[in-house]
């Protein structure tokens, strides 16, 4: 007889077959499981899932034109590929109707600010064509341009029509360092590419960060590994002490420290190694920044070293000394290839949380220390949010491209945290 007829033979105490017993044991688990992880599931869609899906949108989505001109954007509908220096008459008609709703819904100025976002100086345009609206008389054309000769120009239709869509890809187009001309979008002037440069600088940032943070980890992570339980458990507290302390705390006391008039410069001066004229500015510029988010940082960096070091046997090292070879061999060949799956962990953790890091820059950072984090708070707080929201998009690409390549090249499945 086979197993499973075998099986299929078997009854519980209660008389059910046991292959129907165990399928409902197995599957009241699997509901016990998922209850269990509800919470956190819950938790994510909440706070992670909801929040980025909404930022996307955002990123895409801007009713503030669209909404208040209806006559316009149907027009634009009707009318696709239309000369954008002279357009006719009708246009200007559909425009002058909805100027004249905006006025009396008091829409104006969220119109205006979002054709402000491609065509600057267009808020006061649009306020003082709105406050004129009800008095022109056809030709509403001449009318228009007799109020304000900038109603003609062609980048201004070409925003309008773009604007006209709810859905617009426009503030990528600007993240991206793009402006609207009377061409069509063209890359903007050396000293109009703001968004690029602060990218590639917040990278460029995080990747010093990283560096240092490795090379002041690395000894700290051995010394850990290596020191009886009793010491290196004391280190092991001095390593967490930051996390113990506001990061507040902690930012002001790198202030104190490293302004011109802090205690590191008047212990310099005191010593003689720089005269009271020529004091060091290490505040309030990129030196303050990299220094605060290092100290930060390195804790992040620490922990993935040492969990991956205590394990490695201290017999490794002997015997490759016993075999002939060198210090520096010994540790080339056999010790820091067993650190790599640290390190990978360390450099990854450390260099996603310095891209987005915001506070410590924001505080100490100045004018030449700040990062792109601070120039999409700047947006979402008091500019423009769906901008905002595209550069967090951007940036959350290139985070996530970079976890694509941790992956092909390291595997995440060699991730070491703690």
């Amino acid at each position: 007889m086979s197993e499973a007829a075998t099986t299929a033979m078997l009854t519980t105490a209660d008389g059910r077959p046991l292959k129907e017993a165990l399928a409902t044991a197995q599957a009241r688990a699997r509901r016990k499981a998922f209850l269990l992880v509800l919470p956190l599931l819950l938790f994510v869609l909440l706070t992670f899932l909801i929040p980025i899906g909404y930022m996307l949108k955002r990123s895409v989505e801007h009713d503030g034109f669209s909404a208040s001109a209806p006559e316009l954007d149907a027009w634009f509908a009707a009318n696709p590929g239309f000369d954008y220096a002279n357009p006719p008459e009708a246009a200007y008609a559909a425009l002058v109707k909805d100027l004249a709703r905006m006025q009396v819904e008091k829409s104006t100025g969220i119109a205006g600010t979002r054709i402000n976002y491609t065509v600057p100086g267009s808020i006061s345009l649009f306020k003082g064509g709105a406050r004129a609206a009800k008095d022109l008389v056809p030709p509403y054309k001449e009318a228009l341009l007799a109020v304000d000769a900038a109603w003609g120009e062609p980048r201004l239709w070409r925003g309008m029509e773009s604007a006209s869509s709810k859905y617009t890809t426009e503030f990528y187009k600007v993240a991206s360092d793009r402006k609207l001309t009377d061409d069509g979008w063209a890359q903007g002037g050396d000293k109009e590419r703001i968004y690029l440069y602060l990218f590639f600088k917040t990278f460029l940032v995080s990747g010093i960060i990283t560096v240092i943070c490795l090379l002041l980890a690395f000894p700290i992570a051995h010394l850990l590994a290596v020191l009886p339980m009793s010491k290196s458990s004391l280190l092991m507290i001095m390593v967490l002490l930051p996390f113990w302390t506001s990061l507040l705390v902690r930012t002001t006391s790198w202030i104190a420290l490293l302004q011109e008039q802090g205690i590191l410069n008047n212990l310099l001066v005191w010593m003689g190694i720089i005269s009271d004229d020529s004091r060091l500015p290490m505040m309030y510029n990129m030196t303050g920044t990299i220094v605060a988010m290092t100290h930060v940082l390195l804790p992040f960096m620490v922990l993935p070293l040492y969990s991956v070091m205590r394990v490695i046997p201290p017999s490794y090292a002997r015997a490759a000394r016993s075999l002939g070879a060198t210090s520096w061999t010994t540790f080339r060949r056999v010790y820091l290839p067993q650190t790599l799956p640290g390190i990978a962990a360390g450099s990854l953790l450390v260099f996603i949380l310095a891209v987005g890091y915001y506070i410590t820059p924001a505080l100490v950072g100045g004018a030449d220390g700040q990062l792109i984090s601070n120039l999409i708070s700047f947006h979402m707080s008091k500019s423009n949010w769906s901008l905002a929201a595209a550069l967090a998009a951007m940036l959350l690409a290139a985070i996530l491209l970079l976890y694509w390549l941790y992956d092909r090249l390291i595997g995440i499945d060699r991730l070491k945290l703690g």
